[in-house]
């Protein structure tokens, strides 16, 4: 199987189990309603919703939203570009899957802004159900919607020591953001290429050390070429 093929299914099967799960949660879960995973306390799908970034960090006001939105649609392009890149130079393949990771986790995300604002209905606190296509419309414009988390991992809650330098005595939770398929995906290609894919870091090194190779002979060439000059135009003058 080739491998513009396999990033293909990749990224198209991340997506897929992203969509999937966010459309059930919003249309099955009220805002703020949680399922324990596997009976634990600590694994939780939490559903909520937020305008920003991954890991329910936000860009304040709608002009920020639009921003964001914009931002990602150009790091999608990007990212196309450069895994198609990836895939001529016939990279390995643990590199080309982390970008893929990483596109399927900001198409994913993207859809949500883009789409869930014109097909889905407002999930307000506790206030019901979001309905699929409203008659009413939805409740957002164009690149104005909402991204839906539900992944919650509060594994450890506690207090710091009254002792511990500036945060003692505040309550704590490790791990307190509330994130989604697509955030993960992002993670782990990020994670991927830092600690195992090291070879696009000396790629990068490689290609440096090229441009200044490449740079230094043309400077010498220059250089070579005005000292014949120079001795030529002295032979001629004799």
């Amino acid at each position: 199987m080739k491998d513009s093929v396999k990033v293909s299914l990749i990224v198209f099967l991340v997506l897929l189990i992203d969509q999937s799960v966010k459309i059930w949660v919003k249309t099955h879960m009220e805002y703020g309603d949680e399922i324990q995973i596997f009976g634990l306390n600590w694994a939780l799908i939490h559903f909520v919703e937020n305008n920003g970034m991954a890991f329910g960090l936000q860009l304040g006001g709608d002009y920020g939203k639009l921003v964001l939105s914009l931002f990602r649609i150009v790091a999608v392009g990007f990212l196309i570009y450069y895994i198609r890149f990836l895939i001529k130079e016939k990279a390995n393949f643990g590199l080309q899957l982390s970008f893929a990771l990483i596109l399927a986790g900001a198409v994913g995300n993207i859809i949500d802004s883009a789409f869930y604002g014109l097909i889905f209905s407002e999930s307000s606190y506790h206030g019901g159900v979001a309905q699929l296509f409203p008659p009413e419309g939805g409740y957002g414009t164009f690149l104005h919607g909402k991204v839906v988390d539900m992944l919650y991992f509060p594994m450890i809650e506690g207090n710091f020591p009254e002792w511990f330098p500036i945060w003692g005595g505040n309550h704590f939770m490790f791990f307190k953001p509330v994130f989604n398929i697509a955030d993960t995906a992002i993670s782990v290609g990020v994670i991927n290429i830092l600690l195992f894919q090291r070879s696009f870091f000396s790629h990068k090194e490689q290609s440096a050390l090229a441009t200044q190779e490449a740079a230094a002979t043309s400077e010498e060439g220059i250089e070579q070429q005005a000292e014949e000059e120079q001795a030529s135009n002295k032979e001629q003058s004799s």
